[in-house]
């Protein structure tokens, strides 16, 4: 490109304060504009998954001078010196897809119970794949209580193939960010999909977790057919940093139209006469195992 032109783009890889931007032209590589930067920043200005408006310079190379406004984000809380900073996973992601296998390693359903309120806090639609089905005589029994809750859940098996293309088909023409516990098997399901893809996803997600001194490349990965998937490794320290008690009901969609029928409108659901969720509870509306992760996660826990 010999002239300066404003393209409209989508930012697909972050690193070092270099943006690579995808437009109708092709890639460019941006940097922010200086007066974006202007100010305390209490948060990224820029994120994989933002929409943006760039100006192309006459090296090929770019400057983003517009963030379009973001629709949501997947943030966690970066504690610096200087104060609280909230980092961008990824904006404007449609969906988050959590891979937990039926066996080897068993589920851990109360981190996934975490991930789904961290989803529902953060206004993302989730998507449970319960992975290796072939190593268990029942799944439906492991994970059908979120069927029963309102997710969606597939059921897989890299072995046998099945559901490789429902699962391709929730993925198209969208972004999901992709997050489970290690061993689950991500990378075969990726790989199932689209060959090389876990493979790749899995170098940046290595060089993610090295440490606080590795330079930290994000990264949206393109779908055949359309759509993007993002690795977002960190949910297990996406602490509801700013979530106070009271609210954690509201993220659990068996709970939260329970609650303006308690006694009070400060009950905690632990103890209180007149509580409509210990009566669904000991009614069988609400599961035993998803009222213990509320309070843990009311109490704090991780």
């Amino acid at each position: 490109m010999t002239k300066e032109q404003s393209l409209e783009g989508l930012i697909t890889k972050a690193q070092s304060g270099f943006f690579t931007v995808e437009t109708r032209q092709g890639f460019v590589v941006c940097q922010l504009r200086g007066k974006l930067k202007q100010g305390k920043a209490k948060g990224d200005l820029a994120a994989i998954g933002d929409k943006v408006w760039i100006r192309v310079l006459a090296d090929g190379s770019g400057v983003i001078e517009e963030v379009q406004k973001r629709e949501r984000a997947i943030v966690r809380l970066d504690p610096r010196p200087q104060g609280d900073y909230q980092q961008v996973l990824l904006a404007n992601p449609d969906q988050a897809v959590f891979i937990f296998a039926c066996a080897h390693p068993n589920p851990r359903l109360r981190m996934l119970d975490r991930f789904l309120v961290i989803a529902e806090k953060q206004n993302v639609t989730a998507v449970i794949v319960a992975n290796k089905v072939d190593l268990a005589d029942d799944p439906k029994k492991i994970f059908g209580l979120y069927e029963t809750i309102g997710y969606r859940v597939i059921y897989s098996s890299t072995k046998t193939g099945m559901a490789i293309e429902e699962l391709k088909s929730i993925l198209l023409g969208k972004i999901s960010a992709f997050a489970g516990p290690s061993g689950a098997g991500k990378s075969s399901l990726l790989n199932a999909m689209q060959p090389g893809l876990g493979l790749a996803v899995n170098e940046i997600s290595r060089a993610v977790n090295k440490g606080k001194h590795t330079t930290v490349t994000r990264q949206l990965f393109p779908l055949q057919g359309g759509g993007y998937v993002a690795d977002t490794p960190g949910w297990k320290s996406l602490a509801l940093w700013d979530t106070e008690p009271e609210e954690i009901d509201a993220y659990f969609p068996e709970l939260r139209g329970l609650v303006q029928h308690c006694q009070f409108s400060d009950c905690t659901h632990i103890h209180e006469p007149g509580c409509a969720v210990r009566r669904a509870l000991a009614e069988g509306r609400v599961h035993r195992e998803r009222y213990e992760s509320y309070l843990r996660l009311r109490a704090g826990e991780k």
